[in-house]
């Protein structure tokens, strides 16, 4: 059996099967993105729910795997060489997921590459720009007088989108035909936008026919529909 216990975060989080992947997390569009990765890879793993109620982000033993502070973090067992691997950041777990597993992601080096640069529009655009139009539409930002900062967002959204939605016109998922993680990574911030942060009027999401018909489809998928609830908020 793995020994995890130089680990801190084991800690305040005990390993009841340390032979599985850790995961901690919390059900946010980052974090049901490795959620719904290892349920699409049946990777066996054992969730740890980081509560932000209690700032258990802010943590020693969370931060000992992540100083950024922020979910979602895994602590693989079985790294390479066998060896226990800790990472943060998402889209990097993903990147790491596909690769441990061989799936999600194509085994040519030009389909991998299109990949991770969809998986770096996902990172660097639709998530940081869609957090941001949901701060200043749902949470502290809607109060401001002035709209100029949540109308900025929403263009930016609106854009994004729109590069999307022509990008999927003649395509079943992102990357074609096969689902990747360029999918797992963007949907679940598509899903929020129009949910959660109660945006979709905003950017006029009705638009968007094609971006509507993948996102449908990825809300199906029964990995997606486990994966969205892990971990179970306490």
């Amino acid at each position: 059996m793995t020994d995890l216990s130089r680990f801190p975060i084991t800690q305040k989080w005990p390993a009841q099967h340390p032979d599985r992947l850790q995961l901690y997390s919390l059900p946010t569009p980052n974090g049901v993105k490795v959620s719904i990765m290892l349920e699409e890879t049946g990777l066996a793993y054992e969730p740890h729910l980081v509560s932000f109620e209690t700032q258990d982000q802010m943590s020693p033993e969370f931060l000992s795997l992540n100083p950024n502070n922020k979910i979602p973090a895994i602590l693989d067992p079985d790294g390479p060489g066998g060896k226990p691997l800790a990472l943060f950041e998402s889209g990097a777990i993903l990147l790491y997921l596909a690769d441990k597993t061989g799936k999600f992601i194509p085994q040519d080096a030009a389909g991998r590459y299109e990949t991770i640069q969809w998986l770096m529009f996902q990172m660097g655009g639709i998530g940081p720009m869609f957090g941001q139009l949901g701060f200043f539409n749902k949470f502290a930002g809607k109060d401001y007088e002035d709209k100029r900062p949540r109308d900025r967002y929403a263009a930016e959204s609106k854009r994004l989108l729109g590069v999307l939605d022509k990008h999927l016109a003649s395509r079943a998922w992102i990357m074609g035909d096969d689902y990747t993680i360029a999918d797992i990574a963007s949907f679940p911030w598509i899903r929020n936008l129009i949910g959660f942060y109660e945006a979709g009027d905003l950017v006029g999401f009705s638009e968007f026919k094609n971006v509507a018909r993948v996102l449908e489809t990825f809300v199906a998928r029964p990995a997606v529909v486990r994966g969205l609830g892990i971990p179970k908020r306490g």
